[in-house]
C-alpha cells in the first residue's frame, strides 16, 4: 500500500494524518509551520484522496499502511506521529504495535473507544449524489444543502470532488468502502501492552469526542499522556484554533 503524501522540511520526522472524509490537504498549513524545525509528511490514508482503494478499511490494517510507509522511508529509527479523528485512532493504534517506532505521539480529539455514529445522514447525503451529472461545484453544494446544513461541513465534504475528463465528478474517497466498515472506523482501539513513551492528546473544548472521564482510558492504554484542552475549539481543532494547536504540539516535539 503505497499512501500518497506531501513532504515539506528537514530535520526529525514529524508524520501526520487526517480524519473520516479528509485528505493530507487537511493539514498542509500545520505542516509547513512545522517544516522550519523537522521533515513533515502529511499522508492520505487508505480509501482517502489520492491514496490507493482497498476493500479493507480497519486501524490494524492503517497501522500497517504507516509501518510500511516509514520502512519505505528509511525511518527505522522512528518518527514523532500526530493524527486527528479517525487518523488519531491509527496513529494510537501504531503506538500500541509498534512503540519503538514512536518518538513522541499526538492524538487530537479522540480517545481509544468506541464511538456510536453520528455520520449516516453524510453518507447518505453524498452517495444521494449522481455525480456524473452535476456540471459544476455550485451545483454539488446545492444538493448537498439539501440535507447538510452547515456550509463548513459542505465545504470540507466538497474538497473530496474530482472532475472526470469524460464529464461530470467523482469523489476521491472510497465512500461505499468507507460507508461498508464505518463500524470499524468507529471502534475502540485495543493492544495488549500499553504505550509508554510521550504522548499528547487534544481535544476541543466545543467537542464531545474526549469527555472527562475518558481520561482513565487514555491513561490505562497511554499512561504517560498529558491532555491538554483548547476551549475555543471543536471536533476540527486545526481548523478552529490553528496557532494554540501549532504552540501545543511545538512545545510538546522539543
Amino acid at each position: 500500500m503505497e499512501l500518497n503524501y506531501k513532504e515539506f522540511g528537514q530535520g526529525d520526522p514529524v508524520i501526520i494524518l487526517h480524519g473520516l472524509f479528509g485528505t493530507l490537504d487537511n493539514w498542509q498549513t500545520i505542516a509547513r509551520q512545522l517544516s522550519d524545525e523537522y521533515s513533515v509528511y502529511i499522508l492520505d490514508q487508505r480509501n482517502h484522496g489520492r491514496s490507493p482503494h482497498t476493500d479493507v478499511h480497519d486501524y490494524h490494517s492503517m497501522a500497517e499502511d504507516l509501518r510500511e510507509f516509514m520502512e519505505s522511508h528509511w525511518m527505522y529509527d522512528g518518527a514523532h506521529i500526530i493524527g486527528h479523528s479517525m487518523g488519531g485512532k491509527t496513529v494510537m493504534q501504531f503506538a500500541l504495535e509498534h512503540p519503538d517506532l514512536v518518538k513522541k505521539l499526538v492524538v487530537v480529539d479522540i480517545a481509544p473507544k468506541a464511538y456510536p455514529g453520528n455520520h449516516y445522514e453524510i453518507f447518505d447525503a453524498l452517495l444521494s449524489m449522481n455525480l456524473s451529472e452535476i456540471e459544476s461545484r455550485t451545483e454539488a453544494d446545492e444538493l448537498l444543502a439539501q440535507r447538510i446544513e452547515e456550509e463548513d461541513v459542505r465545504l470540507f465534504l466538497m474538497k473530496n470532488l474530482t472532475r472526470r475528463k469524460e464529464g461530470g465528478y467523482e469523489f476521491k474517497m472510497n465512500l461505499p468502502v468507507l460507508r461498508k466498515h464505518y463500524g470499524d472506523v468507529l471502534a475502540a482501539v485495543e493492544g495488549e501492552h500499553p504505550f509508554e513513551g510521550p504522548s499528547l492528546f487534544i481535544r476541543g473544548g466545543r467537542s464531545m469526542h474526549i469527555v472527562d472521564g475518558d481520561e482513565v482510558l487514555i491513561k490505562k492504554l497511554f499512561p504517560a499522556a498529558t491532555i491538554e484542552t483548547i476551549e475555543k475549539a471543536g471536533h476540527w481543532v486545526h481548523a478552529d484554533a490553528p496557532v494554540h494547536l501549532l504552540k501545543l504540539i511545538q512545545g510538546f516535539l522539543k
